[in-house]
């Protein structure tokens, strides 16, 4: 699969920065947060690198690689001063399997009726509902990291522990600039024909 050009990055992005849609809908001092290493797009291994280095969204990414429709999985949410904070899973439609897990910011107040109640009602991914009704919009990766991730992001990507994991922060837009949601995306192992892999809850 071959990666579309890449929108431009923001200069040295910190961790702290990359984890602001996951330290929100983590909400408290209860959870730490995983650790983040920034990584330039090349330094990503395939299929990863493929899945991410792009400026698409990533849920018609998803379903043109994996050859099946997307639906939500929605984790955790809240609303406060016109933001809706998810977060959320990625799952193929006939099988179920997870693939990716997201933190995301959606600003609401830029999306009229019908779209904002779409949206609210949790059971569509924001990049399908995006594509569904023709809205135009851009998407802007700013930064590439790995993680170990946390046991919520295993929970949500099936896995049983640490292992590493490849992911982006990106930005959708509209036509002028304006931000329409802020999003931390998460890609889940490889499948693996090596079915004792420790890393895939089974």
């Amino acid at each position: 699969m071959n990666a579309s050009k890449t929108a431009p990055m923001s200069p040295d992005p910190t961790e702290s920065d990359l984890l602001q849609p996951l330290r929100e809908i983590y909400g408290d001092a209860r959870h730490s947060l995983p650790r983040l290493e920034v990584v330039a797009g090349s330094e990503i291994p395939e299929p990863y690198r493929g899945l991410l280095v792009h400026d698409r969204d990533m849920t018609r990414t998803l379903e043109a690689h994996h050859g099946d429709a997307i639906r939500l999985r929605t984790w955790a949410t809240g609303v406060q001063d016109g933001i809706y904070r998810r977060m959320v899973g990625l799952l193929l439609e006939h099988s179920g399997r997870p693939v990716e897990f997201g933190a995301t910011r959606v600003h609401l107040d830029r999306f009229p009726e019908p779209w904002r109640g779409l949206i609210l009602a949790g059971e569509r991914p924001l990049g399908g509902i995006l594509n569904a009704w023709g809205i135009a919009y851009r998407s802007s990766p700013s930064a590439f990291f790995r993680t170990d991730g946390d046991e919520r992001i295993w929970g949500a990507l099936s896995l049983k522990g640490p292992v590493t994991l490849y992911g982006r922060r990106n930005t959708l837009s509209d036509p002028q600039g304006n931000p329409l949601a802020d999003i931390l995306e998460i890609l889940p192992p490889a499948i693996s024909n090596d079915s004792t892999s420790p890393a895939i809850a089974r």
